[in-house]
C-alpha cells in the first residue's frame, strides 16, 4: 500500500487556543486526530497526551519492543495494537486528571487509522469522525458517541424530551474513567480509497457530500486547506483539524511480473474488442 497523506489544524475564528492535536506517520501507516476538552488549557494537554502516547505505543508494538497486554479473539493482531494503544493513552490522561487539580476533569476524543498491507483499521472514542470515500460514495468508519447519536438509535422519542443543549454531550471520552471502550472496525482496502479523519469543528460545518467532493477532486494537502477554509467561512466557532489519506496499491511494472501484468491486460483488451465487433 502506498499512502499520500496530509494534515492541518486551525484555531478557528472564535477560540483563544487550539485544543486539537494530530499525528501522521507514513512509515507506520498510523494516523490520529484528538479533540481535547477541559478548562485552563487542560483540553490541549489531554489531546497532546493521547497523540503522544498512541504514537509511542504503536512504535514499540510495531518494532517488536513490546507486545500488547491484551487479548481479543475477534480482532486481528494489528487491531489489538491500536486498541492497546488507546487503552494506554486513556490511562495516561486519566492518571494526570486524577493527580492534578489543574487538570481535573480533562478529556479528549480520539480517531485513529492504522493501515496494514490489505486492510484499514479504524478506531474511535467520542465524536471525531472517520469517513471512507470509495468510488462515488462516502460512509463513516467511526461510531459517534454522543447523547443524540446513541438515543436516536435506541429511543428517538426520549431524545425529543432532552434539552437540545445536551444533545452533543459525549457519552464516551478519553481520560474520564479508568477504562475506555473504543469502537474498532477492520475492512478490506481497495485501490483508490480515501480516508478523512477530523474533529467536529469540521464535521459540524461541512456535509459528508462536500467531504466526498473535495477529497476526490483535490490532492490531500489542498483538500485539507479547502476544508479548513470552508469551516472557517461558515463561522469557525471551534478548532478545526483534518487528515486526508489517499491509498493506492503498489504495482509491479518491471521484470517478469510487469511483463505478465501487461500481457494479461493486453489479452483482456483484445477479447473486449472482439466481443463488441
Amino acid at each position: 500500500m502506498h499512502i499520500e497523506s496530509a494534515g492541518l489544524t486551525d484555531i478557528g475564528r472564535r477560540r483563544e487556543g487550539n485544543e486539537d492535536s494530530f499525528f501522521i506517520d507514513d512509515v507506520l501507516k498510523f494516523f490520529v486526530v484528538a479533540d481535547g476538552m477541559g478548562g485552563h488549557k487542560a483540553g490541549e494537554v489531554a489531546s497532546r497526551i493521547v497523540v503522544e502516547t498512541l504514537k509511542e505505543s504503536m512504535q514499540r508494538y510495531c518494532s517488536g519492543q513490546e507486545t500488547p497486554d491484551l487479548a481479543d479473539s475477534t480482532l486481528s493482531a494489528e487491531a489489538i495494537r491500536v486498541l492497546a494503544g488507546i487503552q494506554a493513552a486513556n490511562s495516561s490522561v486519566h492518571s494526570l486528571a486524577q493527580s492534578s487539580e489543574e487538570h481535573h476533569g480533562m478529556g479528549s476524543t480520539v480517531a485513529a487509522i492504522y493501515c496494514t498491507q490489505s486492510t484499514i483499521i479504524a478506531a474511535n472514542v467520542g465524536d471525531s469522525p472517520i469517513f471512507l470515500v470509495r468510488e462515488a460514495s462516502i460512509k463513516p468508519l467511526s461510531v459517534t458517541h454522543t447523547v443524540e447519536a446513541e438515543l436516536s438509535q435506541l429511543n428517538a422519542e426520549k431524545l425529543n424530551r432532552i434539552d437540545p443543549r445536551y444533545h452533543h454531550m459525549l457519552t464516551r471520552a478519553m481520560g474520564i474513567e479508568d477504562d475506555v471502550y473504543p469502537d474498532v472496525c477492520e475492512i478490506q482496502f481497495f485501490d483508490g480509497d480515501i480516508v478523512v479523519l477530523c474533529s467536529d469543528g469540521l464535521s459540524n460545518k461541512v456535509t459528508p457530500a462536500e467531504i466526498l467532493e473535495i477529497a476526490q477532486q483535490n490532492d490531500p494537502a489542498e483538500a485539507c486547506r479547502l476544508f479548513i477554509g470552508l469551516a472557517n467561512g461558515r463561522g469557525g466557532e471551534d478548532n478545526i483539524t483534518v487528515i486526508v489519506l489517499k491509498l493506492r496499491k503498489h504495482t509491479a511494472d518491471t521484470g517478469r511480473a510487469g511483463f505478465l501484468t501487461r500481457f494479461f491486460q493486453s489479452w483482456k483488451t483484445l477479447f473486449s474488442r472482439d466481443d463488441h465487433r
